[in-house]
């Protein structure tokens, strides 16, 4: 009996996957587990198996295909099969459930001469055949948001349907409701203007020009979007390591023979940071600004900045504050290694409360690390160097670790922040003392 093979969810936030690559084509024999296709949400990657046996007798979308999670895929059976049933079903956009109806456009006369419109308006769009648009609910919320210009879409999606990834393209060359009516009006005066000369031609430049990858953009809007909406100053403090340099060594030599994760430093300021965060509320919440409302937790949802090859991810470790040092060293492990090779739930990369990033090991002293919007804060953990502290009247060496704190001022002021960053420095000058609270 021929199996309709439909786009996995992968997470509760997840609402559609790119096709990255088919592993079969049309025709080819399948068996249980082989590899159909490889497919990515926003920051993970995922290979979907076969889970029956037969032969690809149908492809509903081809790689580069942004397909909305449960919608049809593929149909495996066998050579012969009558699966006209299951094609029609897939191309009325049935697979896994029913998909919600479309949208109708409301009807409205037009003004005799209507003014350009705002993002914050209705997005124009060219609606198909018996007044439907066809694009994708995700598509249509983020054009709305935006102001792009919808009717000039070339839609991707499965039967030309328009999806987030065109509208994406669309801000991209500059496509808004507002460019359009500057372009209307330039082109307004160019009729009234004398035509340009031709520019001198150029020599051909030395360059590569790389499309950037989903995920890249995926970043570039979040950091642009952080520095543009929120007020940020970054506070640098150091502490005396070396108590934490002298515990991390006592744990490598015994760890193991205890039954104790490979702790590192890193560890141990995220134990420090999630055990000093509680009394601070202010640094772990987020700030929604179009509510105009503070969402404080009730634990450390601790987010940890990793560099993969993907590009930056933050997972979180859920409850940090109620997690001892070996399971948050575990747990921290456990979603840094998910998040570097790709496989990572969607729904670990998101509700942090408070995020910590660490370049210590690439020797940074000090940095401004830029806040993981929606929250008011970010730790940045910087190298270890040697300086001079005055003991009893004598010059003494240590080794001091810089802390660098950026926090959202329109949340909380300086001295609120100062002072988490002070308890924090205590906290790990006296790391011994923390572990026995």
């Amino acid at each position: 009996m021929a199996t309709l093979v439909i786009m996995p969810r992968q997470g509760q936030s997840v609402e559609s996957c790119i096709i990255t690559e088919w592993k079969k084509k049309k025709g080819d024999k399948v068996a249980v587990k082989d590899v159909l296709f490889s497919y990515e949400t926003d920051k993970s990657a995922f290979d979907e198996e076969a889970a029956v046996a037969g032969t690809l007798l149908e492809v509903f979308v081809k790689d580069g295909d942004d397909v909305p999670c449960l919608d049809p895929v593929c149909i495996i059976g066998e050579p012969g099969e009558d699966i006209s049933a299951l094609v029609a079903q897939a191309k009325a956009g049935k697979g896994g459930e029913a998909p919600a109806p479309e949208e109708k456009k409301p009807e409205a006369e037009a003004p005799a001469a209507a003014p350009a419109q705002t993002a914050a308006q209705e997005v124009p769009a060219a609606p198909e055949a018996g007044g439907f648009l066809r694009i994708s609910p995700r598509a249509r919320k983020l054009a709305e948001k935006t102001g792009a210009d919808v009717s000039k879409a070339e839609g991707t999606g499965p039967m030309g349907r328009i999806i987030e990834r065109d509208v994406n393209a669309l801000l991209d060359r500059g496509l808004t409701v507002q460019a359009a009516a500057k372009e209307a009006a330039a082109a307004a005066e160019a009729v009234q203007a004398p035509a340009a000369s031709a520019p001198a031609a150029t020599p051909a430049a030395a360059y590569e020009d790389v499309k950037m990858p989903n995920i890249r953009k995926v970043i570039a809007r979040a950091m642009h979007a952080s520095l543009s909406n929120m007020a940020q100053l970054t506070l640098n403090a150091s502490f005396d390591a070396t108590q934490i340099m002298a515990f991390r060594a006592a744990v490598k030599a015994a760890g193991e023979g205890m039954g104790m994760n490979n702790i590192t430093l890193n560890d141990i300021v995220l134990y420090a940071v999630a055990r000093t965060l509680p009394g601070h509320r202010d640094l772990n919440a987020n700030y929604f600004e179009d509510k105009e409302i503070i969402r404080y937790f009730s634990h450390v949802n601790l987010g940890v900045a990793v560099d993969t090859p993907r590009g930056l991810l933050v997972p979180t470790v859920f409850s940090a504050d109620t997690l001892s040092l070996n399971e948050l060293s575990a747990e921290a492990k456990k979603v840094i290694k998910s998040a570097q090779a790709g496989t990572i739930s969607p729904d670990l990369l998101k509700d942090g409360s408070f995020t910590v990033t660490n370049l210590g090991s690439l020797g940074v002293e000090s940095f401004t690390p830029v806040i993981n919007p929606p929250q008011t804060a970010i730790l940045g953990v910087d190298c270890i160097t040697r300086r001079v502290k005055n003991v009893g009247g004598q010059d003494v060496f240590y080794d001091a670790m810089g802390l660098s704190l950026t926090f959202d001022h329109r949340v909380l002021d300086g001295a609120p922040a100062a002072k988490f960053l002070k308890e924090l420095c205590f906290n790990l000058e006296n790391f011994n003392l923390l572990l026995a609270k």
